[in-house]
């Protein structure tokens, strides 16, 4: 009840982590990060209510807010002069949401940004929930124009058979991958 009551009195807020292109040195993007400034425990991070919402169905609401929220913000820029796309993580329960991709241009539609501003991220865990699925979704979400990043690559079991078959714009690579690169030493 407490969520379904912060989503609706506007107690999630999103910050924005700014993304560095490096071939330009401009941030370019911000993905956004949905926390839940609650009345009597303070600010919780999404660990403490997205697995809840996935429980309880309330992340279908939860994630349109936020993309709401999130696109509302772009737009704001896009009119400011500043084109800064914006990224926003997606629960393997909206792959599996038939209705996700007719909301989503519904969205991009009502705040007239250009889809290719919005990036939206995936784990390998959603993917591989339900593949086929998951790939139907994709595909309608990247022929609208949304891009598409898999998020986490390599904390799963997905063949690269597998996700080449997918409309990704963007890997990215799991930290327990590069946690413990060692650096050349030029030897």
């Amino acid at each position: 009840g407490e969520l379904r009551r912060a989503i609706a009195e506007h107690e999630l807020v999103l910050h924005y982590q700014p993304k560095l292109d490096l071939r330009s040195k401009l941030i370019d993007r911000v993905e956004a990060l949905v926390r839940w400034q609650h009345p009597r425990d303070g600010l919780l991070l999404p660990a403490h209510f997205i697995p809840l919402a996935e429980q309880t169905g309330l992340i279908k609401p939860l994630t349109l807010y936020v993309l709401e929220t999130a696109l509302a913000q772009c737009k704001r820029w896009l009119d400011a002069g500043r084109s800064i796309g914006i990224s926003v993580n997606i629960s393997p329960r909206n792959l599996n949401d038939s209705d996700f991709p007719g909301d989503v241009e519904e969205l991009l539609r009502r705040y007239d940004v250009p889809a290719e501003h919005l990036l939206l991220e995936v784990t390998e865990r959603g993917i591989i929930a339900d593949p086929a699925r998951a790939e139907a979704t994709l595909r309608r979400l990247s022929e609208l124009g949304v891009r598409i990043a898999l998020d986490d690559f390599g904390a799963g079991h997905s063949s690269l058979a597998f996700l080449a078959r997918l409309p990704l714009d963007q890997i990215k690579i799991d930290r327990s991958f590069v946690t413990d690169l060692v650096t050349d030493s030029g030897e």
